[in-house]
């Protein structure tokens, strides 16, 4: 059996990124992931276990809103000197609020781990994928990232500007052989939804957002699906 292909997927601990890690584990990736957390790690290390005993899960604890963060976590990456295949930057947080009344500090908040994350993980990662030709960078952006939200404020314009870095990237890739995939997730069953006295029917569940990465990257590398719009059947919330 050949060697497994080779996955980077930030924030894998919780949410839509856990739901990415076992998704790409169970179909034959090995996977590099962090998290803050390192309590969530090791429970993420026994469901990867428990799912897909085959595959390697390499975690570290690291803050990707802090440049040391991910230069930290890029030498961990480097120090296993596997072939990447695949990232996801999930890295990201929401906090609510209008501008005209966030506290100092939102914005930059916003944009230090919605984008800068985002940002400084791929250019880390690129030189690789540019040299083999080959490799899929997906960019977790938000339907954030094409309308704008009352209480939305600075993360809005935080997943706006993600959504250009993707852009962007995809321009620079085409000649590389590298694919670039935006996806923009609608309401999705998370921690970030939690105390909101709504069912759970009303939301998307990860797993849903997990499969879409996959059947995208499953695709020939002839094709390329630049951007994934996915919103629960009942609309927005």
């Amino acid at each position: 059996m050949g060697k497994n292909r080779t996955a980077i997927v930030t924030a894998g601990s919780r949410g839509i990124g856990r739901a990415v890690v076992l998704k790409l584990a169970s179909e034959g990736f090995d996977v590099i992931t962090c998290s803050r957390s390192k309590a969530k790690l090791k429970a993420l290390h026994d469901e990867v276990t428990r799912v897909a005993p085959k595959a390697k899960l390499y975690s570290v604890s690291a803050d990707l809103s802090k440049k040391k963060g991910v230069k930290g976590f890029l030498s961990f990456v480097d120090n296993l000197s596997l072939n990447v295949d695949v990232l996801v930057n999930n890295a990201g947080a929401f906090v609510p609020g209008k501008l005209s009344d966030e506290p100092v500090g939102a914005l930059e908040a916003m944009i230090k781990i919605n984008l800068y994350s985002a940002y400084r993980v791929t250019r880390g990662v690129l030189p690789g994928m540019i040299n083999r030709k080959a490799g899929h960078v997906f960019n977790m952006c938000s339907v954030a990232s094409i309308t704008p939200y009352i209480e939305g404020g600075s993360y809005c314009i935080a997943k706006f500007a993600l959504l250009g870095f993707s852009k962007v990237l995809r321009e620079e890739m085409k000649e590389h052989g590298v694919r670039v995939t935006s996806i923009l997730p609608g309401a999705t069953l998370s921690d970030s939804w939690e105390g909101v006295d709504l069912p759970e029917e009303r939301f998307m569940p990860a797993d849903d957002i997990a499969s879409c990465i996959f059947s995208t990257y499953s695709l020939s590398s002839r094709s390329v699906v630049e951007d994934i719009v996915l919103r629960p059947q009942l609309g927005d919330i």
